[in-house]
């Protein structure tokens, strides 16, 4: 397979050949779907925690008397019906992670890869070089008519591409060693460099 290869005002300045073992894998919606729920639920902190009863502080004696008073028995003060009471099935820590074997990863990864580029939403740019200005990035975007969420994948980390982009919540930077199964297959354009490609297609043989 093969692709264009552009410059950063959208033109066109070359080919490159794509690994078919990467970008021409067969589509697997069941694997990703497994995988981008796996990284989603491994993504969740679970540590919320408040305290039932038995925990609160105090109310280790009873208010008053069971009968005679005319107001409802009590038990304690610290019951849930009390202010500053312990809280009924109160949420405790636990762990949301999902485990996924390193085979089952790499398909979905090559299977999102192969299939945003069977549907010509892989841009490759031969490099981008910004200066940290969120107009600059705004500019390459414009020129690839690119308003939508994107991806953009660079050979390392690019500290002027990654300030550029801090304003626009619809555009995710990562590198080629990060990228994963998530980041394109939540994207609806993915932009990546010449070397990014190959770092992809080293890493996934």
């Amino acid at each position: 397979m093969q692709v264009k290869v552009y410059n950063t005002k959208a033109e066109e300045v070359g080919k490159l050949t794509l690994a078919d073992s990467v970008f021409k894998a067969p589509y697997n919606e069941a694997l990703i779907h497994q995988v981008v729920v796996a990284y989603l639920a491994n993504q969740r902190q679970g540590n919320k925690s408040t305290l039932t009863r038995t925990e609160v502080r105090g109310g280790g004696r009873k208010p008053w008397r069971q009968k005679g008073t005319g107001r409802a028995r009590q038990g304690s003060i610290r019951s849930p019906q009390w202010i500053k009471g312990g809280v009924v099935f109160a949420p405790k820590p636990r762990d949301f992670s999902k485990k996924v074997n390193k085979q089952m990863k790499a398909g979905a990864f090559v299977s999102a890869l192969s299939s945003v580029a069977a549907d010509k939403n892989l841009i490759v740019v031969d490099e981008l070089k910004l200066d940290g200005k969120t107009k600059g990035l705004v500019e390459v975007l414009d020129a690839f008519k690119l308003d939508k969420r994107i991806t953009i994948v660079t050979e390392d980390v690019n500290e002027n591409l990654v300030r550029a982009s801090g304003n626009l919540g619809l555009v995710n930077v990562t590198t080629a060693q990060d990228v994963n199964t998530y980041d394109i297959a939540n994207a609806e354009k993915v932009l990546v460099t010449k070397a990014a490609i190959k770092l992809i297609e080293e890493a996934c043989k």
